[in-house]
C-alpha cells in the first residue's frame, strides 16, 4: 500500500491536497513528515471535553525540612556517592519560547541581568557547577529543545561557549511532536508542504530521548538517574545530593521537589495519592474540603506544590514508556490553511493538539518521593515578564540569593 493509498484508507487524503504543486524536495520532505505521524493519537479524540476521571484521592505524605534535617548527613553522603560514580544526569525541558516575555527567541535565551548578561541557560548551567564544584566530577546534561527552537538553541551555547561547561557533557535532542487536527479529526496543514504539529506535552521528555538514540549515552555512562526539570525555575538545584540521596535511602522510583504553598489556591498542582498510586492534583481540582484538610498538627495536607523538578530511576521509567501513556486532548487555536490553501489564523480554537503529562508518569510508578525544599532557595519561576512568577519576581529572588544581575 503506497502512501496515497494509506491515507485514503484512514480518511487523511487532505494531507496531499496540494501535492501537484510542490517540488520534489518539497514532496519528500512532506512525504517523511507524514510518515512519522502517529495516527492513533486521533483515537484520543472521543476524550474531548470528557477530562480524565480521577480516582479517589488521598493524602501523601511528604519528607519535610525538618525530617530532611534529621538524616541530612546520610543523604547527602548516598547522593554525593552516587553523583560521583557517574550513576545521575540531569535532562532540561527548553522546548518551550519566550513569547509570553515578549521575546521570539528560544525561553532560555531570556536575558535576566541588569548590570550584565544573565540568561535563564545561564543561571541553570551556573546551577549545575555549583554541584560539580561540590562533588568535583561533571554531570550529563541532556537538553531537550523542539523543531522550533533547536537551531537557535544549540547555536546560542555554542556561541556562549556553553557557559563553561564541557561541551561533550551537553547533548541536545528534540521533543517529538504530535499531528494537530480539526475537531473532527482531520490533520491539519500548516502549509502546503507541512503538516501541523505541536510538541507532545512534557511527559514525552523520555520517549524523546530514547528516539534520539541517547539511550547509548545513559547505558554507555551507567546513569541510573534523571534529574529533570523545566527551563523556566532560574533557582532551582539541579542534581541536588541531599535530594537524590534522599531518594535513593527512602527506595523510591520517583523523587519530587515541593515547596509549601503559599496560599491554598496558589496554582500549583500538589502531590496526593490517587487509589494509592502517587500522584498530582491540579489547583483548579482540590475541593473546598480538600484545600482545608488539615493533619494531628495542624497543617494541611494538600500543602505541597510541585516545581517541575524530579529525579526518575531510568529502569522504572522505561516500563512506564513501555507501558505507553496516555495522551491529552487539548484544544488550542491552531493556524493551518484551508482548501484553497490561503493561510488561516483562528482567533478562537479550531481543533485539537494531543499532549502527554509528567504526571501521568508519576501516577504508573509505584513510588513517588515529595521532598520539601525552601521556596525562597529553590522557586523563582519565570512565567510573565511583570508580577507574579514573572522576570521581575525572580530577579528579586536572585539578589535575594546573593547572584549579581
Amino acid at each position: 500500500m503506497n502512501l496515497k493509498e494509506k491515507l485514503e484508507s484512514i480518511g487523511q487524503s487532505q494531507l496531499l491536497r496540494f501535492e501537484s504543486e510542490l517540488s520534489d524536495a518539497q514532496k519528500k520532505a512532506l512525504y517523511e513528515q507524514i510518515e512519522s505521524i502517529d495516527f492513533s493519537v486521533l483515537d484520543e479524540l472521543k476524550n474531548r471535553g470528557k477530562g480524565l476521571k480521577r480516582g479517589k484521592i488521598t493524602p501523601l505524605e511528604a519528607l519535610d525540612l525538618d525530617k530532611i534535617n534529621a538524616k541530612k548527613d546520610a543523604y547527602k553522603e548516598t547522593g554525593v556517592k552516587a553523583l560521583k560514580d557517574g550513576k545521575v544526569g540531569a535532562v532540561l525541558l527548553a522546548g518551550g519560547m519566550g513569547t509570553r516575555l515578549g521575546s521570539n527567541d528560544p525561553k532560555g535565551m531570556y536575558n535576566v541581568g541588569i548590570t550584565r548578561e544573565l540568561f535563564i541557560f545561564q543561571c541553570l548551567i551556573n546551577n549545575l557547577t555549583d554541584v560539580v564544584k561540590e562533588i568535583g566530577s561533571y554531570i550529563h546534561l541532556f537538553v531537550m529543545t523542539s523543531d522550533l527552537n533547536y537551531d537557535s538553541t544549540t547555536k546560542f551555547f555554542k556561541e556562549k561557549n556553553y557557559f563553561g561547561y564541557p561541551e561533550e557533557y551537553v547533548h541536545f535532542f528534540k521533543q517529538e511532536m504530535a499531528a494537530c487536527c480539526s475537531y473532527e479529526g482531520k490533520i491539519l496543514l500548516e502549509r502546503k508542504d507541512k503538516v501541523a504539529v505541536s510538541p507532545n506535552g512534557n511527559g514525552g521528555w523520555f520517549l524523546s530521548m530514547i528516539r534520539a538514540g541517547l539511550m547509548d549515552v545513559i547505558n554507555k555512562n551507567g546513569i541510573e538517574w534523571l534529574n529533570v526539570f523545566a527551563v523556566d525555575n532560574v533557582l532551582q538545584k539541579i542534581c541536588d545530593p541531599v535530594f537524590v540521596g534522599a531518594t535513593i535511602i527512602e527506595k523510591k522510583s520517583i523523587g519530587a521537589k515541593v515547596v509549601r504553598k503559599n496560599a491554598p489556591d496558589e496554582k500549583l498542582g500538589v502531590m496526593c495519592l490517587e487509589d494509592g498510586h502517587p500522584s498530582i492534583v491540579e489547583y483548579y481540582e482540590l475541593t473546598d474540603e480538600m484545600r482545608d484538610e488539615v493533619d494531628e498538627r495542624g497543617e494541611r495536607v494538600y500543602n505541597f506544590g510541585v516545581i517541575l523538578n524530579y529525579l526518575f530511576n531510568v529502569a522504572e521509567t522505561e516500563k512506564i514508556v513501555n507501558n505507553s501513556l496516555t495522551y491529552h486532548v487539548v484544544e488550542k487555536k491552531i493556524p493551518y490553511i484551508d482548501d484553497k490553501g490561503n493561510e488561516i489564523k483562528p482567533e478562537e480554537p479550531n481543533g485539537c493538539k494531543f499532549e502527554q503529562l509528567i504526571l501521568d508518569m508519576i501516577y504508573m510508578a509505584d513510588t513517588c518521593l515529595p521532598f520539601e525544599v525552601v521556596r525562597e532557595k529553590e522557586f523563582a519561576p519565570i512565567k510573565n515578564k511583570t508580577g507574579v512568577d514573572s522576570v521581575e519576581s525572580a530577579r528579586e529572588l536572585l539578589q535575594k540569593n546573593g547572584v549579581t544581575l
